[in-house]
């Protein structure tokens, strides 16, 4: 059991999850926290049985996660 760290964004009409720390794209969405997260897992494993152990960024890991928040002008 590899640990993966996975960002799960709550928005109007549901959940989005994330992996970090993996090669291509994996996404998740439900209409709750867990079945986000429970697609997103599903997602994972999928990927991982597509294209072997190499989905791993061994070479730079996600050491940990920070969520920030900044202003940005929309000009």
């Amino acid at each position: 059991m590899k640990p993966i760290k996975i960002i799960v964004e709550k928005h109007a009409d549901g959940y989005v999850a994330y992996p970090l720390g993996l090669k291509g794209v994996v996404v998740g969405e439900g209409d709750t926290y867990e079945e986000a997260l429970a697609d997103v897992k599903s997602a994972i494993r999928f990927h991982l049985e597509a294209f072997g152990p190499d989905i791993f960024d061994m070479e730079s890991p996600v050491l940990e996660a920070f969520v920030a928040e900044a202003g940005v002008a929309l000009s």
